[in-house]
């Protein structure tokens, strides 16, 4: 195994590969403005989502599933294009209420700054690892399936059990699942197996997206200061 993985060392990203790698990271900065812009109006919107939790959620995680079914039936025209920022601005929507907790604490500002520099650290660091090493990591595809229906299907269960140390663990393990997803999905790009940068940037983003409320609730649960 080790020859491979020096020959694969040796060799330049193809430019096919290095177009969609450029495209994704580009398509990735654009789906930033609706996210925020949608945060924005999430922020004085929430009170349905407060009042209706478990029904919010389950509305919320159907429409952003038949969205990205949408995607991907319009990944290779413009449409696509338009499906993939309208899904991240209702994500940004949906980051209302926990954006709301965050800026009730004293410190809430910062520890949302960390949380979106630490999801950008982690976008970093596994993207030097694929496009470094170039080692192909699809491998790890149905694992990492496997663990997100396994977080999907606590966190449903904890709708209703509401358990803060299962949330906390609930947390970390989408923090692991979702940065091994990023490393996973540019893996793809690098070497060859996903040539569309539409679905590539949809993987990335909803992986970006769940890290960052990960992160957040955890630094609010550690760090938040409430005083």
């Amino acid at each position: 195994m080790q020859p491979d993985i020096i020959s694969a060392n040796s060799t330049p990203i193809g430019a096919a590969q290095q177009k969609v790698l450029r495209s994704t990271y580009m398509m990735l900065s654009f789906t930033m403005v609706p996210t925020f812009i949608g945060a924005m109006i999430g922020l004085s919107t929430t009170g349905f989502i407060m009042r209706h939790p478990i029904m919010s959620s389950l509305i919320m995680i159907a429409a952003i599933v038949g969205i990205q079914f949408a995607i991907a039936k319009n990944r290779n025209n413009s449409l696509g294009i338009v499906l993939l920022l309208t899904m991240t601005f209702i994500l940004g929507w949906w980051l209302g209420p926990i954006l709301n907790v965050a800026l009730s604490l004293s410190n809430g500002p910062q520890l949302i700054g960390i949380a979106a520099l630490g999801t950008g650290g982690i976008l970093m660091v596994m993207s030097l690892i694929a496009t470094t090493t170039k080692r192909d990591f699809s491998f790890m595809g149905k694992a990492l399936f496997v663990g997100m229906i396994v977080v999907f299907l606590l966190m449903i269960g904890n709708m209703f059990f509401q358990i803060p140390a299962l949330a906390m663990a609930i947390s970390a393990m989408i923090i692991v699942v979702f940065s091994l997803f990023i490393l996973h999905d540019v893996s793809r790009i690098v070497n060859g197996g996903e040539t569309n940068y539409i679905m590539a940037a949809t993987g990335v983003y909803i992986s970006l997206y769940n890290i960052f409320v990960s992160l957040l609730h955890l630094l609010m649960a550690f760090a938040g200061n409430r005083e």
